[in-house]
């Protein structure tokens, strides 16, 4: 029988990390620029990405951090400094040149991982996979997992209405405050990973 209370909890906690609402802007920061149909293709390519990375760490999570010797702080300071540059590059207006390029796919990196499927959500989904002893249990762990990539997917799809109302000048301050918020994401990510370790020694 499908668990509600665990598609509740595991639906909440990735949509709290992966913050469907606060990476539309972020997405319209980095897609600034491109044709509507090529954005459109973005925002699903990234959250086949997500949903491809979180799949495999949820079946295969422990096995390959294990192989890697990676242990989960490690994770999430190493996606933590690659937001941190992703930002720095938003704010100071350097990624203005590069979105312009059609060789450049921002869907696959930064949005698809480590935005969407980031070290947070990893973690979550691998607990959850982990703690699903049952058929019922694992169907909702699964179910939550594909519902907030159906989530996400509509939140950017339908963001692009947004850069025909707020035009170029918009998308320049969405941009900055896009690297503000994201500068602030990775600090924090840092931050959790740094705390981790110390308790963990």
């Amino acid at each position: 029988m499908f668990d509600v209370a665990v598609f509740g909890s595991l639906f909440l906690t990735l949509f709290v990390i992966m913050d469907p609402p606060g990476i539309t802007p972020i997405f319209l920061a980095l897609t600034a620029g491109r044709p509507a149909k090529v954005q459109k293709r973005m925002a699903f390519q990234a959250v086949c990405v997500a949903f491809g990375v979180i799949a495999v760490f949820g079946v295969l999570g422990h096995q390959i951090l294990n192989y890697l010797h990676v242990s989960v702080p490690a994770l999430m300071i190493a996606g933590g400094l690659l937001l941190l540059l992703i930002a720095l590059d938003l704010l100071t207006g350097k990624t203005d040149e590069p979105q312009q390029t059609k060789d450049v796919n921002v869907a696959l990196v930064p949005l698809g991982m480590p935005l969407l499927a980031g070290p947070g959500a990893i973690v979550s989904v691998i607990l959850a996979v982990q703690k699903a002893h049952s058929f019922a249990t694992q169907l909702s762990v699964w179910t939550a997992i594909v519902a907030i990539h159906v989530v996400l997917w509509v939140v950017m799809r339908y963001s692009l209405v947004i850069i025909r109302v707020i035009k170029d000048g918009g998308v320049v301050l969405v941009t900055r405050l896009a690297g503000m918020m994201l500068s602030a994401i990775a600090v924090q990510q840092i931050i959790n990973g740094v705390t981790q370790v110390i308790q963990g020694s």
